[in-house]
């Protein structure tokens, strides 16, 4: 699945204009590291690149770790997880999770976020992006099952776990099959 995914969303030209200047707005403002957990073929660690950002990309898939440095060979990108960051505690400013954390099974949710805490400096940034649900549900996804979050929900587990919701950004989905309500959040570590 990694070739097709990698055509349907392996650009920022693919990625809604709300949600680039969301990423944008809370990851490029600081220096230090920012980090694009679970970054699949790159094109968002290559976006916050481009806007001078010292970004760099983690994700548990070979083939997307691979595409990436050949796409993108002056970037940095490693094979591994969000469940055990390669990182010092408290050395990166920032983290974006886009569609990475919907398929962390809701029981192992909590330590996920417990460490991108522990990876975090002092008031960094967290950017999260799933799919917004009326409740924690699992969906069959293409890859692998995934979840829907409610919001709120989402906030108060980063809440439990030091973070302090600043944004979100929400967008229904639209009367096309396979196209599924939309969420961001943006938080700071505390």
């Amino acid at each position: 699945m990694a070739e097709q995914y990698i055509e349907l969303f392996g650009s920022s030209a693919q990625v809604h204009t709300d949600d680039l200047a969301l990423i944008t707005r809370h990851l490029s403002i600081r220096p230090g590291t920012v980090l694009d957990v679970g970054c699949g073929p790159g094109h968002l660690t290559e976006h916050l690149r481009s806007q001078d950002v010292d970004a760099a990309g983690i994700d548990l898939v070979a083939e997307f770790i691979d595409h990436a440095r050949a796409t993108h060979p002056d970037g940095r990108y490693e094979l591994g997880s969000m469940h055990r960051l390669p990182v010092p505690d408290r050395s990166v400013v920032g983290i974006l999770a886009w569609y990475s954390l919907i398929h962390v099974p809701p029981d192992d949710l909590d330590s996920v976020f417990a460490e991108l805490r522990r990876a975090m400096a002092p008031a960094g940034l967290l950017v999260a992006g799933f799919f917004d649900g009326d409740e924690v549900a699992a969906f069959e996804h293409k890859v692998v099952t995934a979840y829907y979050w409610p919001v709120d929900e989402l906030s108060a587990r980063l809440r439990r776990s030091g973070f302090t919701e600043i944004e979100r950004q929400l967008r229904p989905g639209v009367a096309e099959p396979g196209r599924r309500p939309q969420a961001a959040i943006a938080a700071i570590a505390g």
